[in-house]
């Protein structure tokens, strides 16, 4: 998988979750909204300091993420 340099962990931002660049807004902000019909343009409107590549990037990461498999371990 490329490299997603705006999705960002810190624990003292909305608790580790994947947020965009370091702001409170996670992606599954982003994604909910999509799902819910929201356009990229009313996306950004409704959130002025993202940008294009910001919800690009939140709908590649979410799309990895539903793609990789866990695999239990087991412990002898």
């Amino acid at each position: 998988m490329k490299q997603l340099a705006r999705i960002t962990f810190n624990p003292a931002v909305m608790g580790g979750k994947p947020c965009i660049r370091g702001l409170r807004v996670t992606v599954g902000t982003i994604v909910g909204l999509m799902a819910s019909g929201r356009t990229p343009e009313e996306i950004l409107t409704a959130y002025p300091y993202l940008e294009l590549l910001d919800i690009y990037e939140a709908l590649t990461y979410a799309a990895w993420r539903v793609e990789e498999i866990e695999i239990p371990l087991a412990f002898a």
